[in-house]
């Protein structure tokens, strides 16, 4: 029986990767550290660290890269506030599964950047519940987010699945125990998702395998 499906935000619900990694280039551009997209995609979202990363290892102090990280999530807030919408048939997926499965959202989000992006998308109605950075310890790639909203919820991890993007997300999930499925973007597409319950084009053709899921239960 499927009780519960876990959405990532950022690059499954809403296309918001490509203003993070603009953010974070323009911060760590005052250190002298160039951001390319691939350091960017290899750091971030394959091996799940933090791209300042970089700037500690130059000898910039943790107080001026604290500095930076805060410009950053400045930075990244206003871009957000430009507007965000939601990924092509996310919507429809999300109506099609309403009321035949609880639905969550786990995040790496801060809850300030969270609540910025889906001040306008229209999606939370659809959501269960919804788990941000400041809601557990460890971040992707540790398990920690997802077991938190197992154990917040009490769930049975074998009657859940999860909906990822990133090879950072993927290996949380695995590390979880937790099923997941994978449907990456253009950043992501060149990871490594071996042990996927599965790997779509689109968001529609997971939407397929989830209602398959969810009739075999019947």
């Amino acid at each position: 029986m499927l009780e519960a499906i876990l959405w990532d935000n950022d690059g499954v619900l809403v296309d918001t990767e490509r203003l993070y990694y603009e953010s974070t280039k323009e911060a760590l551009s005052e250190t002298g550290v160039e951001l390319t997209e691939e350091l960017f995609k290899t750091i971030s979202l394959k091996q799940g660290r933090s791209s300042f990363d970089l700037a500690a290892e130059r000898g910039i102090t943790a107080e001026k890269i604290s500095r930076l990280q805060q410009k950053r999530n400045l930075l990244y807030g206003n871009l957000l506030r430009s507007g965000v919408r939601p990924i092509d048939g996310v919507e429809h997926t999300l109506r099609m599964l309403q009321g035949r499965v609880s639905m969550g959202v786990v995040t790496s989000s801060r809850r300030e950047h969270f609540d910025i992006i889906h001040a306008a998308t229209g999606l939370l109605p659809y959501f269960n519940f919804v788990l941000t950075r400041e809601d557990y310890e460890r971040s992707k790639p540790d398990p920690d987010p997802f077991l938190t909203a197992i154990r917040k919820n009490g769930f049975k991890k074998e009657r859940c699945i999860i909906v990822e993007d990133s090879e950072r997300g993927l290996r949380a999930a695995i590390a979880a125990g937790i099923r997941c499925m994978v449907v990456p973007n253009r950043l992501t597409m060149d990871g490594d998702f071996s042990g996927a319950h599965g790997i779509y084009d689109t968001i529609l053709d997971a939407s397929s395998e989830l209602l398959r899921l969810l009739d075999s239960d019947n």
